[in-house]
């Protein structure tokens, strides 16, 4: 029952903030992203040595 209230309560924060904030939430996703990508690219660049 809490986890779903925390799971509401989260997507009602996100929901705000993109509603009122859009241009700093573009700019979290966009950070976001670039981490995701970073660190997928800092996994594939050990791997290939630890292969190679």
């Amino acid at each position: 029952m809490a986890k779903k209230a925390v799971t509401w309560a989260v997507i009602a924060f996100l929901v705000f903030f993109v509603a009122f904030h859009p241009d700093t939430a573009a700019r979290v996703t966009r950070s976001l992203g670039t981490m995701v990508v970073n660190v997928g690219k800092g996994f594939g660049d050990f791997f290939t040595r630890v292969a190679g």
